[in-house]
């Protein structure tokens, strides 16, 4: 009689820290034994030759989410998971984003309505906070941290949601009480504002000017000032979509000074350049999104970063809005650049890319880019040991890679909702040939083997990373009852660097 359900036999394992050889025993959905001459499975899969990956955790997209400026993103639930499968993603954490004057208890049953019966992996949500009233931060908030949604995004810019300086503080008071993670869109409202005025009146609406109001100026400023907030508070944060050498010089100085500052870039900032955004008539339409694409040198400081751990995290930022009057050109056929909507896709792309030229390059090693893509935001958003690494005990999401796999980058072969990649054309070497979520074949032969549904909410705990360093903010004085709860008092010497528990 078989041990098992399943045995993965033959393959090359890889975690954030280690690569060995070993077949992989899973029962009841879990890993259950590593290691040679297990016995025998149910099922078996011959991994020879192959790369045995934890599957991936998407920390951040957008799936059936309406933006700011009213256009519903083009992926679905069901579209947007089944796009995340196919590329070796097994888990994602999408937003449930509040809108002003909206309830975010409403919001997230909303998202549930949206999520429970269509998407074909596991799932969590981050909110977002765009309307920290007294009720949201006294009594949503914490009921929602305790309910397993423990982490939050807030923005610098976006006329109907940012948050000014002390409503941010509010936000971080509360996620420092609460022990949840900040994620911070940090770009500087007014510098955006004013260039896309002066653009505006001079006649520049094309697509190519959305990269020009958006300045890497703005963007390092903007990720100083959430340094310094965060640092006043001690609540750690995370700044998504990094973009720019300014901004990533601020998180690695902030980083060596021995703060809690977490950063994550993303593929449109290593593949894609300002010069995608003026293509021929409104084709540069299809590369705005916000922070824009910068340069080589931006896109090598990216690479940089990478490498040398500035960024524990590369997310998609899959913001999947269809070219037509549906999503980018929802304004009219020739709308200007502060009326396109903004995002790319490229849930599906995002392991893929990094793999090719990450790896495939030598850029980074095989551990990295398990911990960037998979260990590092399971651990920082609260659902490690569960998801994110191969060993027995957890779940046993699993992509097996082909490294030798190649193909040219074409909409045809994906399968979002989108109509059209950023990445058309880019040739890649490497991508998971079969996909398992909680022991169950979800891909393979190119074909799904999942149904709406299958996924499960994942209700998660409040993260290591996000407890603060317990350290007195200089600024307030310690005799203060005002601070009593806020602050911990300690040295300074007991500050430990903020990737300690991450690879």
């Amino acid at each position: 009689m078989p041990n098992f359900d399943l045995l993965v036999r033959n393959g090359a394992v890889a975690t954030a820290a280690d690569t060995f050889a070993a077949d992989v025993a899973v029962k009841d959905g879990r890993i259950v034994a590593l290691g040679e001459d297990l016995g025998n499975g149910v099922h078996e899969i011959d991994a020879k030759g192959k790369l045995v990956l934890p599957g991936g955790v998407e920390g951040h997209c957008h799936i059936e989410q309406i933006s700011s400026n009213g256009v519903m993103t083009a992926d679905d639930f069901y579209s947007g998971t089944v796009s995340a499968v196919f590329g070796g993603t097994t888990t994602v954490i999408p937003f449930a984003a509040q809108q002003r004057g909206e309830s975010i208890r409403q919001v997230v049953e909303n998202y549930h309505a949206c999520a429970g019966p269509k998407a074909v992996i596991d799932y969590g949500f981050h909110l977002i906070i765009s309307d920290p009233t007294d009720q949201v931060i006294g009594q949503e908030l914490p009921a929602l941290i305790k309910d397993g949604y423990t982490s939050f995004k807030v923005y610098m810019t976006y006329d109907d949601l940012r948050l000014d300086d002390y409503q941010m503080l509010q936000v971080l008071s509360a996620a420092r009480r609460e022990g949840a993670m900040v994620m911070v869109h940090a770009e500087n409202h007014d510098m955006i504002r004013w260039l896309s005025e002066k653009l505006l009146d001079g006649g520049h609406w094309q697509p190519q000017y959305h990269a020009v109001s958006h300045s890497r100026t703005g963007e390092g400023e903007a990720a100083h000032r959430a340094i310094a907030l965060s640092s006043l508070m001690d609540q750690p944060i995370l700044v998504v979509h990094v973009s720019s050498e300014a901004a990533m010089d601020e998180i690695r100085l902030a980083q060596d000074k021995g703060l809690k500052i977490f950063a994550e870039t993303c593929p449109q900032y290593l593949f894609l350049t300002a010069k995608d955004l003026e293509r021929d008539g409104m084709d540069g339409a299809m590369f705005c999104c916000s922070p824009p694409p910068r340069d080589a040198n931006d896109q090598e400081a990216m690479w940089r970063g990478l490498a040398n751990g500035t960024f524990a995290v590369f997310s998609s930022d899959h913001a999947p809005y269809r070219y037509d009057d549906s999503g980018k050109l929802n304004a009219g056929p020739q709308p200007t650049f502060k009326q396109i909507a903004n995002g790319v896709p490229g849930i599906e792309l995002r392991l893929p890319l990094l793999f090719s030229e990450g790896v495939g390059t030598g850029r980074i090693d095989l551990n990295r880019f398990v911990a960037l893509t998979s260990t590092n935001v399971a651990k920082i958003y609260g659902l490690h040991p569960q998801k994110g690494t191969i060993a027995v005990g957890t779940d046993a999401d699993i992509a097996i890679w082909d490294p030798d796999l190649e193909q040219t980058i074409e909409h045809a072969m994906l399968h979002d909702n989108v109509g059209y990649t950023p990445y058309n054309g880019i040739k890649i070497k490497g991508w998971p040939t079969i996909v398992l979520s909680r022991g169950k074949i979800v891909v393979q032969n190119s074909k799904l083997h999942a149904e709406r549904g299958d996924g499960q909410f994942l209700p998660r705990s409040c993260p290591e990373a996000a407890k603060p360093l317990g350290r007195m903010v200089p600024e307030m004085d310690p005799a203060q009852n005002f601070n009593a709860e806020l602050i911990n008092p300690v040295s300074y010497t007991h500050l430990t660097l903020p990737t300690s528990d991450l690879v």
